[in-house]
């Protein structure tokens, strides 16, 4: 579909990450609405952007928020499911509500949101839904059980409900980030990868935000061919590749993530 004068709805628009997908489709002529924690944030993008998007301050983990927001956004065209909290670490250093806050706002909202906006989309022949994942989402390791569980769930939501809505002229698309440098949770953590491990940039997965909804394109990887490759061969060999990260010093690495996103749990 068109994004020129297609009305969006934004979450996670005060991060980085999300400040990069707003700018993208500004640029393409969408109409924002603007979802996020951080009011200030979402104010310095809303007038960097000409002061014509709308801001809504949301807290994804509150249910009545989201409907709320839901029924204020009732009649976009598009929804970009961007926010996630950071949920790095192994399960038992989590308290049992940064447990549900974190299946909260990463995979809970993004479905109750797409249940309350699809039928209306579905009804007029026309939206698009897309789900920012994560390749977490696709392949497992140290560390990231819970981070994963999520992003597992989000991209089987994705899929089934692209399913759901064939021949509505409704789309689905599910972006999968790899490390993304300059923004986003890993860039905010701090940590260092091994050699060899490479990155992308925000605006990156913008612009696969961006493909998603103008060529209905069903998955999205952005990350580095190593990883989209080791990704896949984790599907069939999820052992084997395991001992491969573990030899690449993952557990370190998602112990160091763990340390630099604990206070944003």
């Amino acid at each position: 579909m068109q994004l020129a004068g297609s009305s969006v709805l934004l979450t996670g628009a005060s991060g980085g990450i999300g400040q990069a997908i707003a700018r993208a489709l500004h640029g393409r002529g969408a109409r924002l609405i603007l979802s996020g924690r951080d009011t200030d944030a979402l104010e310095r993008l809303r007038a960097e952007l000409g002061g014509a998007p709308e801001v809504v301050r949301t807290d994804l983990a509150d249910a009545d928020q989201v409907v709320a927001l839901a029924e204020r956004a009732r009649d976009t065209d598009v929804l970009v499911a961007n926010a996630a909290l950071p949920a790095s670490g192994r399960v038992d250093s989590f308290a049992p509500n940064e447990i549900d806050r974190a299946i909260d706002v990463n995979l809970r909202a993004p479905i109750q949101l797409a249940r309350a906006l699809a039928p209306a989309m579905a009804d007029r022949g026309r939206g698009h839904l897309v789900f920012v994942s994560s390749l977490s989402g696709k392949v497992s390791s140290g560390g990231s059980a819970l981070y994963s569980a999520t992003k597992f769930g989000l991209r089987g939501f994705a899929n089934g409900l692209r399913e759901d809505l064939l021949g509505m002229g409704v789309g689905v698309t599910a972006v999968y980030p790899g490390f993304i440098a300059g923004a986003g949770m890993f860039a905010d953590s701090g940590a260092s990868l091994p050699k060899g491990v490479g990155t992308r940039t925000p605006d990156q997965v913008a612009a696969a935000v961006v493909r998603g909804i103008e060529r209905d394109r069903a998955e999205i990887d952005v990350a580095p061919l190593g990883l989209r490759i080791g990704a896949m061969a984790w599907s069939l060999a999820p052992a084997q590749v395991g001992a491969m990260q573990r030899r690449m010093g993952s557990l370190a690495v998602a112990d160091s993530i763990s340390a630099g996103q604990r206070g944003k749990r």
